[in-house]
């Protein structure tokens, strides 16, 4: 391909052309009508062209709309520009429905006053997808938490304004009891949010370290049964245990193994109303396969893809009557990941789900 550059005998000329040419950002230089006298290779890649576009209208090449996914007229935005303008709310559509979002700066060249030459404008694309899908991020993940936290805080606060009236007033003791139970329960899901996102914040970070434990697969289980009989027997749901005699001890961080077993178990109580919850565990070859079954609501096809996505929650109405920041799940995969857990989803609607976590023994460093 040659140069996309203007040639000139002009060393200055040149090495202002060498440096364009080599900048990371597109740039495209545009005649006072509208046609492309000059660009870099970066602009090429941003296009998704590869042959020259020296002397095409910049419409015909750049194609660009807004985030309501209307057009953009970009000649005309280009060529009305009086001084510099800057924009980050525009995206490039490929034919192959995938897009990336633009930010476009605008700068008119001006001769001096009785000096010839050709006046235009100078075009700098960049591709800011990463930066806006952070944007995104933060913006959803302020969204969530804000309203997240309202809702226990103001019944947390509300139960127990009750139940200090109802001491005042003497009333009975089940009215107090009820209070602030419901106080305690929403403290409790705080507390809860607060661990998500400690954990979240570090897995985001890399700073999270795995720190390889012998555990006893049996021991374990009896303990979550334990933690979590009643809290399913409240609900009306029955919760048993399943252990594979033939299971010895796993190596691998049993701080992250319980909380990934513990985030399924409790998943699984939220989301059941009638039935059972099973916990599980079988000896494989390289390790243990846990499991979590129960009864419950059942994910949807389409909603089984987006499960492990960061504050994903399901638009079904059984669902969203329970609180929840969407984020559960995407710090479990974090962890699994740590621990080179594999997990497999089998789910039907108004049947229940099953998740199983295939759990590698891990070989412990060596002090140095």
């Amino acid at each position: 391909m040659a140069n996309p550059v203007i040639n000139t005998d002009n060393t200055e000329f040149e090495q202002l052309n060498n440096l364009i040419y080599s900048m990371a950002d597109g740039v495209i230089a545009v005649s006072n009508i509208g046609k492309i006298i000059a660009y870099n290779g970066s602009a090429l890649n941003l296009l998704n062209i590869n042959n020259t576009i020296v002397g095409q209208n910049i419409d015909a090449v750049l194609h660009v709309v807004d985030n309501k996914g209307e057009a953009l007229d970009i000649k005309k935005y280009i060529l009305d520009a009086k001084v510099p303008i800057t924009d980050r709310n525009h995206k490039i559509n490929y034919p192959d429905n995938s897009f990336i979002h633009l930010y476009i700066s605008v700068a008119p060249i001006r001769l001096g006053f009785g000096k010839k030459g050709t006046e235009g404008f100078v075009v700098l694309l960049r591709d800011i997808t990463v930066e806006k899908s952070l944007e995104e991020e933060r913006n959803e993940f302020i969204s969530v938490i804000s309203h997240e936290l309202g809702n226990p805080i103001a019944i947390a606060e509300g139960s127990l304004g009750n139940a200090l009236y109802a001491t005042q007033k003497t009333e009975g003791i089940d009215n107090i009891k009820s209070a602030l139970k419901l106080a305690h329960d929403q403290v409790l899901f705080l507390s809860d949010m607060i661990n998500d996102l400690s954990t979240l914040s570090r897995a985001e970070r890399g700073t999270l370290q795995v720190e390889v434990d012998s555990i006893n697969v049996h021991d374990l289980l009896k303990s979550l049964e334990t933690n979590y009989t009643d809290q399913a027997n409240t609900k009306g749901l029955k919760f048993s245990v399943e252990i594979d005699p033939r299971l010895e001890l796993l190596q691998s961080s049993k701080l992250y193994v319980r909380e990934i077993l513990q985030n399924f178990i409790t998943n699984a109580i939220k989301y059941t109303n009638s039935g059972s919850i099973t916990v599980g565990a079988n000896k494989i070859n390289d390790g243990v396969e846990f499991f979590v079954t129960d009864t419950g609501f059942g994910i949807s096809t389409a909603d089984q893809a987006k499960v492990w996505q960061k504050f994903y929650r399901s638009e079904d109405y059984r669902t969203r009557q329970n609180n929840g920041t969407g984020l559960g799940l995407y710090v479990t995969m974090k962890l699994a990941r740590l621990i080179h857990a594999d997990i497999k989803l089998k789910s039907e609607l108004n049947v229940g789900s099953t998740f199983d976590i295939s759990i590698p023994d891990i070989q412990p460093q060596p002090v140095v």
